[in-house]
């Protein structure tokens, strides 16, 4: 599994440090409460919700450079919006690949 890495947020950012740790304060706030959002939407079988919620994780996945996540949050999104979920444990195992670090 693809491992988040800083790199994207480093170039943005022209060497400002303070830049940087403001950036990962941001996603380190949200991306828990998404979590929780998407896992409280699914269990309401809410998929439509929960699929927005998955719209903006995968972002998130972009930014940490995690472009094979991110492509599966696009199929993934895509799949809610029809009313699937047979990507659930994927897109699941990556979260908490991401949550745990």
């Amino acid at each position: 599994m693809e491992q988040p890495t800083l790199d994207y947020i480093q170039e943005i950012s022209g060497g400002n440090t303070e830049f940087e740790q403001k950036f990962v304060t941001v996603l380190q706030d949200e991306f828990p409460k998404e979590k929780e959002a998407y896992l409280e939407f699914l269990g309401q079988e809410d998929l439509e919700k929960a699929s927005s919620v998955v719209h903006k994780i995968k972002h998130k996945f972009g930014i940490l450079c995690m472009h094979d996540s991110y492509r599966l949050a696009v199929s993934y999104e895509e799949e809610l919006k029809e009313g699937q979920r047979e990507l659930e444990k994927e897109f699941t195992a990556i979260l908490e690949a991401v949550h745990a670090i």
